[in-house]
C-alpha cells in the first residue's frame, strides 16, 4: 500500500460564500411564505386560532411590511409602501406579499462579501447589511413558522413539510 499525501493547503474558498449562505436562507424561507400564503384557501386568510391573536392574513402582512421596511433600506428605498389592510381579498394580499419579495430579491442579489459589513440606515439606526439580512431572515422564519401552524389548525401540510 502506498501513502497517500495529503496538501496542507486548503482549496481557494469561493467568492462571496458569506452573501450565498444569506441569500440561500432568504431563497429557502421565501419559497415556502409564497407557497403558504398561496395554499391558504382564500375564506381562511380571516382565521385566528384565538380572539386575541393576528389572522392568517395579517401575519401575511406583517411580513410584507417588515421586508419592504429591512430591504427597503438595504436597497436605500426611502418611501413608505401600501400594505393592504388584512380584509382586503387574498389575491391583495399575495399580490403585496410577492411586491415585498421583489424589493428583497433586489437586496438580496446586491450583497457581496466586501459589502455584507457597510452600514446603512434603518429606520433611526445604521445598521450593517449582513445584520439588515439576517435579520429579515430570522423573522421571515418565525413569521413562516405562525403560518405553517395556522395551515396545520387547518389540516393543511405546510410547503416545508410536504413530501
Amino acid at each position: 500500500m502506498v501513502p497517500v499525501m495529503l496538501s496542507a493547503q486548503s482549496p481557494t474558498p469561493t467568492a462571496n460564500v458569506m452573501a450565498a449562505e444569506v441569500q440561500g436562507r432568504y431563497a429557502q424561507v421565501k419559497g415556502n411564505i409564497i407557497k403558504a400564503a398561496e395554499n391558504m384557501p382564500a375564506e381562511n386568510f380571516s382565521f385566528k386560532p384565538t380572539p386575541d391573536i393576528r389572522t392568517f392574513a395579517r401575519v401575511v402582512n406583517h411580513v410584507t411590511e417588515a421586508q419592504f421596511h429591512s430591504c427597503g433600506a438595504l436597497n436605500g428605498t426611502t418611501e413608505a409602501k401600501t400594505v393592504p389592510p388584512e380584509t382586503a381579498d387574498k389575491a391583495t394580499i399575495v399580490d403585496a406579499l410577492k411586491a415585498s419579495f421583489a424589493e428583497c430579491d433586489k437586496a438580496y442579489a446586491a450583497l457581496t462579501d466586501a459589502n455584507m459589513t457597510e452600514m446603512v440606515q434603518a429606520g433611526p439606526a445604521k445598521r450593517s447589511r449582513l445584520g439588515i439580512a439576517w435579520g429579515n431572515v430570522s423573522h421571515n422564519n418565525e413569521q413562516y413558522a405562525t403560518l405553517a401552524l395556522y395551515m396545520r389548525l387547518k389540516g393543511l401540510v405546510p410547503p416545508s413539510s410536504e413530501k
